[in-house]
């Protein structure tokens, strides 16, 4: 493994989806998820992180802790297994031991072994317990940049389930037509490379996940979520672990505008009124403000 990574880091992720349903509501009949204050589209940080474990598992030999069909206390006990191998009763597991160093040692082998727990963290205090780890990434919900007008469409099925059914059937679809979205996320250098806490999450570990969020929705196709993909992604990177500027101050840097026959607007500007919504990604610009930048923070478009 390289090295655990020693620069803080912020980034924004802008993508968008096209007559799909980016993340369902359960408890509202799988509808897009959306503010219903302001109408904006919603993509929940799980669902992301959802993407990027299964990019990662097709991508590399990482294993995946979270991973479906995957039963948590085996995998625990594996580590009970590496690091004490003596403990054998499930009553003894049920705790940590009380000697801190095999304790620490139980997490470390859980950080080693799976990539999504020195990524994301994980409670791993369920019935065989292996701890819990404060991971260094983190994703916010990701935000439309503008409101949604989610539709249902009504879907007929030719082959019915039983005889009693008869010919077609009826069923609803959620789309939506067409929208951009953006959420930021943070990588923490001390929750990485901390000496006691840190889950040894590497410069390599990094370079992959900057290549899942790029890759993720290529590899995420289906009939419910129509075309997405990702559009851009601002990194900023720091010279130091704990930082160089606070990253609201760099979020703000990154704007969008609506662009209309030559035209350019900010995002709910009066004078965008008129103008007919937005149904492709050439409809958008994404500026950054690069002038006056805090010393020691680095811009990387990727």
């Amino acid at each position: 493994m390289s090295t655990p990574v020693t620069n803080r880091h912020e980034f924004v992720l802008f993508f968008d989806v096209t007559d799909g349903n980016p993340n369902g509501d359960p408890d509202a009949g799988n509808m897009p998820r959306l503010d219903p204050e302001t109408n904006q589209g919603l993509v929940s940080d799980v669902a992301l992180k959802r993407k990027v474990r299964n990019f990662v598992a097709l991508a590399s030999d990482h294993k995946i802790y979270m991973s479906e069909g995957a039963t948590l206390n085996k995998e625990h006990a594996e580590a009970w297994k590496a690091i004490m191998p003596d403990v054998t009763k499930a009553d003894e597991m049920k705790k940590l031991p009380k000697d801190e160093a095999k304790a620490r040692a139980l997490t470390a082998w859980m950080c080693a072994n799976f990539w999504d727990i020195r990524t994301f963290g994980a409670v791993m205090t369920t019935g065989v317990n292996a701890g819990q780890v404060r991971g260094p990434v983190q994703f916010s919900f990701a935000r439309s940049v503008e409101p949604i007008l989610p539709l249902e469409i009504s879907i007929t099925r030719m082959a019915a389930t039983t005889e009693e059914q008869g010919g077609r059937t009826m069923g609803r679809k959620h789309i939506v037509p067409y929208g951009l979205y953006r959420v930021h996320g943070f990588v923490s250098a001390p929750l990485a490379s901390h000496p006691v806490k840190g889950t040894g999450f590497s410069e390599d570990d990094l370079a992959l996940l900057w290549r899942a969020l790029e890759q993720m929705f290529d590899h995420d196709r289906s009939a419910a979520r129509g075309e997405m993909a990702t559009r851009t992604l601002i990194l900023f990177r720091h010279a130091s672990a704990l930082g160089n500027a606070r990253a609201q101050s760099l979020f703000d840097r990154v704007s969008v505008q609506r662009v209309h026959q030559g035209s350019v607007q900010p995002v709910g500007s009066p004078a965008t009124d008129n103008w007919p919504a937005a149904r492709q990604w050439a409809d958008y610009q994404v500026s950054i403000d690069r002038e006056n930048l805090p010393a020691g923070v680095e811009i990387i478009e990727r």
